[in-house]
């Protein structure tokens, strides 16, 4: 095997300098997909059919098209349809926080109904207005049983990030790309970035444990 990393061990710093810009992408696409899919999953649950369909068409569209071609629609396609170059960072976090919302959505609505139907029950009875009952009572428990999924959601979205070098957007895959292109060395520098990614995922299902293992103790 014919590896060089002396070559690409001083671009190391600059492909590491793409860390913030995916862990803001991730960050800010997981505030949207979360808030948007609680948003959704009552949408589906409501008991007025215009909602239900609004939610199901929503959820149709970005789970059935990929993600590329929604990031692609967004950035390249805002000229045409706004007259109006959207940045790529911004194209970024809303491709993916929309998506996003789309699964956790589905997670959410299934935590939703994995609860007891007996204690939106007694709560009406006790006169414990909808919202209440279900901010209070059904969402602590429906999110005690969806953690898992919602950490695992997590992890996609990280991967899934890298994507966002194809619009230009100096996150870690795009760095070392770039660092590939300069010393004619692609190997190393992608599997640097692979390192990187790994490293990552493994601290998100660290905390996830922790936070899992806390919620159980709290039980």
């Amino acid at each position: 095997m014919n590896l060089d990393f002396e070559r690409i061990m001083p671009s190391i710093p600059y492909i590491l300098e793409g860390i913030p810009i995916t862990l803001q992408v991730v960050g800010i696409a997981a505030v949207i997909g979360f808030v948007l899919g609680i948003l959704l999953s009552l949408m589906k649950i409501s008991k007025l059919k215009p909602l239900n369909w609004i939610a199901d068409f929503y959820t149709s569209i970005f789970r059935g098209t990929p993600l590329v071609l929604q990031l692609m629609l967004i950035y390249f396609g805002s000229p045409q349809l706004f007259g109006v170059q959207i940045d790529a960072f911004e194209a970024a976090f809303l491709s993916f926080g929309l998506n996003s919302a789309a699964y956790i959505s589905e997670v959410i609505r299934g935590g939703i109904m994995a609860v007891d139907k007996g204690q939106m029950e007694a709560a009406q009875a006790l006169g414990v207005p909808y919202k209440s009952s279900m901010l209070n009572i059904i969402l602590p428990q429906a999110f005690k049983n969806i953690l898992p999924a919602l950490m695992n959601e997590l992890i996609t979205l990280t991967k899934e990030s890298a994507v966002v070098t194809i619009i230009g957007l100096g996150d870690i895959m795009r760095r070392s790309y770039i660092v590939g292109g300069e010393t004619y060395k692609f190997f190393e520098p992608i599997l640097i970035a692979g390192l990187i990614y790994y490293v990552m995922v493994m601290i998100l299902t660290i905390i996830g444990k922790v936070i899992e293992g806390r919620m159980r103790r709290s039980d």
